[in-house]
């Protein structure tokens, strides 16, 4: 039982099917740009960089993108809209933010929009390599008595 009360059982696949209804690793990507983008702001004066307007667009632009990534992650219906948000602002802090973040923020940022964007969620799920193999070893178990069968019969 963990502290919250719900069974150690039960929270993984509650976590894996929520996590099923949206772009998570998109959102996740996104988040994690804007954060670091943020992070290299506060960054010392020998690390930092002074490109471009070091102004309120070096702060306003990785929030933005924080913010999308937290909207797909708990608004996924808007995702091709905060996807097309978050790739703009994401090429715009290479100009506002220390070359985005040193490129991780900015490159992060990309990944995570166009994870979103190309994100379906009417798709299937992805079986498992494991699953297919299991699946297949079970059709064949099925077969072979009906082969047996059907040639001692012939």
């Amino acid at each position: 039982m963990l502290m919250s009360g719900v069974p150690r059982g039960k929270f993984r696949p509650a976590f894996r099917g929520w996590r099923a209804g949206r772009p998570f690793w998109g959102g996740l990507l996104l988040t994690l740009g804007g954060a670091e983008i943020l992070l290299t702001l506060k960054a010392s004066l020998d690390v930092v960089l002074h490109v471009g307007m070091q102004g309120l667009a070096g702060y306003l632009l990785p929030v933005v993108m924080l913010l999308c990534g937290l909207l797909i992650l708990f608004s996924p219906s808007q995702r091709l809209f905060y996807s097309v948000i978050g790739v703009l602002v994401s090429l715009g802090s290479w100009v506002t933010s220390n070359l985005g973040g040193f490129f991780v923020g900015l490159l992060l940022g990309v990944a995570g929009s166009c994870c979103t964007f190309g994100w379906l969620p009417d798709q299937e799920p992805r079986v498992s390599r494991r699953q297919r193999r299991k699946e297949a070893r079970a059709a064949k178990a099925v077969a072979q008595p009906l082969e047996r069968e059907a040639g001692q019969t012939a």
